[in-house]
């Protein structure tokens, strides 16, 4: 892997640790938002009870814990992710739900240690817009999956459709100058583009791609809830914050709060989200 993209993957990787108390403390309000495109993901796999099944940079857990609690015979989920103590909470997730069938593995994903053809199918929440080589981390899935296997990926729609993204990092980039990423870094809309999923499943060499618009909502109830949930898990948001003065920091709370307020006058502030659903088989 070239200097620059190990760059990125290290940088990828100390801030997931880094942030892994923040995911485990709203844990519960994460995942109930993000469970509809996992649900979309478990059942476009089709799964059956002794499938071998890969979850890429799976996090906390999910959907390789629900995938893993719904088999009934022999099989057994990989959970992966590049972060070890965003594993740690996994496995304490499968210990409290009494999963049993499912194993952890800290990697890359462009670097995956497992043999060719080795998973019936492999799951990938929200994972793609974070790898430094999106193209390499889709030869390897495909790699080490079956002839026949099932692929499953979601990743974040454009920013229009997301506010719950653009109401802190608009208001951000407004009162702030940032520095301009890395031309191709890691990013929340990097896969937004039209086609841009499909055409990279494609390159992989997978068939019959499809992809599908998949509608969440972030039920945060309130805007203390959605500011202080996404100013712990947000590396971004945290990195941007961090290098504000205070009078600016303040401002930035202000006319996000100004911003939330103003779309939820009822004061319930349950933020719809949107994502794509892209899916592809190995010949």
């Amino acid at each position: 892997m070239e200097q620059q993209l190990e760059q990125i993957r290290e940088q990828q990787k100390a801030s997931w640790n880094k942030f892994s108390p923040g995911w485990k403390k709203w844990d519960d309000l994460t995942m109930d938002f993000l469970k509809p495109m996992g649900e979309e993901i478990i059942k476009l796999l089709n799964l059956k009870d002794n499938d071998i099944v890969l979850d890429v940079a799976a996090g906390t857990g999910e959907p390789g814990l629900t995938i893993a609690s719904r088999m009934n015979g022999q099989g057994k989920v990989i959970i992966t992710d590049l972060a070890e103590d965003m594993l740690e909470i996994a496995r304490e997730n499968a210990t409290h739900r009494g999963i049993k069938n499912i194993e952890t593995v800290a990697c890359d994903v462009c670097e995956l240690p497992f043999p060719d053809n080795t998973f019936d199918a492999i799951s990938c929440r929200f994972g793609f817009m974070f790898f430094p080589d999106m193209q390499l981390a889709a030869h390897e899935m495909v790699r080490v999956l079956k002839p026949g296997g099932k692929i499953a990926t979601s990743v974040w729609n454009i920013p229009e459709k997301n506010f719950w993204v653009t109401a802190i990092m608009g208001t951000i980039n407004k009162n702030m100058v940032l520095p301009a990423p890395i031309p191709g870094a890691p990013g929340m809309f990097r896969c937004s583009g039209e086609g841009f999923m499909t055409n990279l499943f494609t390159q992989a060499g997978l068939k019959n791609v499809s992809q599908k618009e998949v509608m969440g909502k972030l039920n945060s109830q309130t805007t203390d809830t959605y500011w202080n949930m996404m100013t712990e898990i947000g590396a971004p948001i945290v990195a941007a914050l961090s290098s504000a003065d205070e009078p600016t920091k303040a401002k930035i709370k202000q006319e996000v709060y100004a911003l939330v307020n103003q779309k939820y006058p009822d004061g319930k502030v349950i933020i719809d989200s949107s994502a794509l659903v892209v899916y592809g088989e190995k010949p």
